[in-house]
């Protein structure tokens, strides 16, 4: 059985970009816990889910967050478990202050961080690290990979048909 994963975002607000991450981690048999932890107006209830995170049964952390997105950095200051960042699209800048937000990270507090509004990406991520330790897991990312190819290779079977 897979550790937990956990989804983190600063805000309710987006929760409509995240549930695809959380589709997808339950696509793959990973179980997931939702937070809504904001880095700036609960910085004490981000340290502490992060710091007991790993203890918590937790493999990977996964954070959205927009505008000033320092979640992701924020909770892997805490802990020494994998984060992923994903930053959520904005009015302002359509993303790009929450992309450098987290990939601008200081040197010894890594972000991994996928495109904005990547969430999907950042569930199949999740799921590759923790199928380094997981057999089972890793035989369901390679069938994953396998229909993708598949469906890619049907596409291209029949775009023909549609000139």
């Amino acid at each position: 059985m897979s550790k937990k994963v956990a989804v983190v975002m600063g805000s309710d607000s987006d929760l409509d970009t995240m549930r695809p991450c959380v589709h997808r981690l339950q696509s793959f048999g990973i179980p997931a816990e939702v937070r809504v932890i904001s880095a700036h107006r609960t910085p004490a209830a981000a340290e502490q889910f992060a710091s007991q995170a790993k203890d918590n049964g937790f493999g990977v952390i996964i954070a959205a967050a927009g505008k000033a997105a320092h979640l992701a950095g924020v909770l892997a200051a805490y802990t020494t478990l994998p984060v992923i960042g994903v930053p959520i699209k904005t009015s302002m800048m359509g993303g790009l202050d929450s992309l450098l937000s987290m990939v601008q990270m200081p040197k010894g507090i890594p972000v991994a961080c996928v495109a904005v509004d990547g969430a999907d990406n950042a569930a199949i991520l999740a799921a590759q690290m923790l199928a380094l330790s997981d057999p089972d897991l890793a035989g369901k990312l390679a069938q994953f990979k396998a229909d993708m190819a598949a469906e890619v290779a049907e596409k291209d079977r029949t775009i023909g048909d549609k000139l």
